[in-house]
C-alpha cells in the first residue's frame, strides 16, 4: 500500500499569546491538502490569533507550525507571511479603491508575464462569476461581488493555503450561507486548501471538511460536522453546535438511562456503571409530537416559527423543559399539552458531580 501523505498543515501542542501570557493554548491538529477547516467559536476564544500565527502574522510561545514540508513557526523562528505561500481574504475584503478589478485580481501576480497574468484575471473572473466586470471599481459592486474579487485576488497566485478571516460576517444571514457554499464551490474548482474562521456554526457547517471548535483559547474538538453535533466531545461543544438540553438521568443496568422522559435506551460507548449520575444531551430532532403514539405528556411553553418548521420548548413532567423541531402545518399554542414520543438513535450523556466530561454516544 503507498505511504500516507503528510499533512499540508500541522500544529504540534501551539501556545499563542501576548505580553508572555498565551491565549491559544496547546492546540494541535492536521489538515490535509484539498480539505477545507474552519476555526469556530465564541467572541474571545482565540480561533483569530490562531489564524494569525497559521499566517505569520503572530509569534509562537511554543509548539511548532509545519506547513508543505517544512516548519514555518516555533518559539525561536517565524518565517515571514509573504514567504509561506499562504493566501489570505480579510473581513473587510481589504480591497484597492483606486484600482479597478481586473487590477485589484492581478497585484498578487504582477511579476508574472503580461499574457499569463491577464489569462489568470480572465480565469478567475469566470471562476466567480463575474466576467465582463474587468474594468469597474470596487465601489461600484456590491458586498457580494466584492467579496468574490477578494478571494479571486487571493488565490490568483495560486496558494497552496488559504486562509479566511470572518469574510461573510457583513453580510445579511441569507447571503452569508449562500456564499459560503459558492466560495466552497470555487475553493474545489481550484483544489484550493482553505481555512476558515467563524463563529456561526451553520457557516461552518455550509463550508467546512473538518471544524475545530476553540473554548478558551483551547480546541475541544477537531472534527466533522457531523460528529460534532451527534457525537460532541464535551459540555461546550454540546451546548454551542445546534440547539439542545442537557437532562439529569441515572445510569442503569444494561446501559438504560432513566429521565423525565422515560427510560431511555441506546449503547453507550463507554461503560458506566448502575447508578452513576449523569446529564444527557436532548437534540430537538431526538423527540417527535405524537398525540397519538406519544408516552409523555408535556406542556407548550414557547415557540418559534422557522417557516417549514416551528421550534418549540415543552415543559415535562418534573419541570424541565427540552426542544422539539416539528412540522409548521401542525400548529400548536402555547399552554396546549402534546405527547411526544422519543426517536433517539443513540445518546450522548456526561457524568455529573465528578467535574470530568464524559462523553457517550
Amino acid at each position: 500500500m503507498p505511504e500516507p501523505q503528510p499533512p499540508l498543515l500541522a500544529l504540534d501542542h501551539v501556545d499563542v499569546g501576548y505580553n508572555h501570557e498565551a491565549v491559544v493554548h496547546q492546540v494541535s491538529l492536521e489538515l490535509r491538502e484539498g480539505l477545507i477547516g474552519c476555526l469556530l467559536g465564541p467572541s474571545g476564544c482565540g480561533k483569530t490569533t490562531l489564524l494569525r500565527a497559521i499566517a505569520g502574522f503572530e509569534p509562537l510561545m511554543r509548539g511548532e507550525i509545519r506547513f508543505n514540508g517544512g516548519a514555518v513557526s516555533s518559539a525561536r523562528f517565524t518565517v515571514p507571511p509573504e514567504r509561506r505561500g499562504i493566501g489570505m481574504v480579510f473581513q473587510d475584503f481589504a480591497l484597492f479603491p483606486h484600482l479597478d478589478v481586473a487590477a485589484n485580481i492581478a497585484f498578487g501576480i504582477r511579476g508574472w508575464g503580461s499574457a499569463a497574468r491577464n489569462t489568470r484575471v480572465k480565469q478567475l473572473l469566470r471562476l466567480v462569476g463575474l466576467q465582463g466586470y474587468d474594468n469597474a471599481y470596487p465601489h461600484e459592486l456590491s458586498g457580494g461581488q466584492q467579496q468574490r474579487i477578494a478571494l479571486a485576488r487571493a488565490l490568483a497566485p495560486q496558494p497552496k493555503l488559504l486562509l479566511l478571516d470572518e469574510p461573510f460576517s457583513s453580510m445579511d444571514m441569507d447571503l452569508r450561507g449562500e456564499l459560503a457554499r459558492e466560495v466552497r464551490r470555487i475553493l474545489r474548482a481550484e483544489n484550493t486548501t482553505a481555512i476558515l474562521v467563524t463563529h456561526d456554526q451553520h457557516e461552518a457547517f455550509a463550508f467546512a471538511d473538518r471544524i475545530a471548535v476553540l473554548h478558551q483559547g483551547r480546541v475541544s474538538q477537531w472534527d466533522s460536522a457531523y460528529n460534532l453535533y451527534h457525537r460532541p466531545a464535551d459540555r461546550f461543544v454540546a451546548d454551542f453546535v445546534g440547539d439542545g438540553t442537557l437532562i439529569p438521568g441515572m445510569v442503569l443496568p444494561d446501559e438504560h438511562v432513566d429521565t423525565a422522559l422515560g427510560e431511555l435506551d441506546g449503547a453507550l460507548s463507554q461503560s458506566l456503571p448502575p447508578g452513576t449520575a449523569v446529564d444527557v444531551l436532548v437534540r430537538p430532532d431526538d423527540i417527535t409530537i405524537d398525540n397519538e403514539a406519544g408516552t409523555v405528556r408535556t406542556e407548550v411553553l414557547d415557540k418559534a416559527f422557522r417557516g417549514a418548521d416551528f421550534l418549540y420548548t415543552l415543559k415535562l413532567p418534573d419541570g424541565l423543559s427540552v426542544l422539539c423541531m416539528a412540522p409548521s402545518h401542525d400548529n400548536f399554542a402555547i399552554g396546549d399539552h402534546v405527547r411526544l414520543r422519543l426517536d433517539f438513535s443513540h445518546l450522548v450523556v456526561f457524568s455529573r458531580g465528578s467535574g470530568v466530561d464524559c462523553p457517550a454516544s
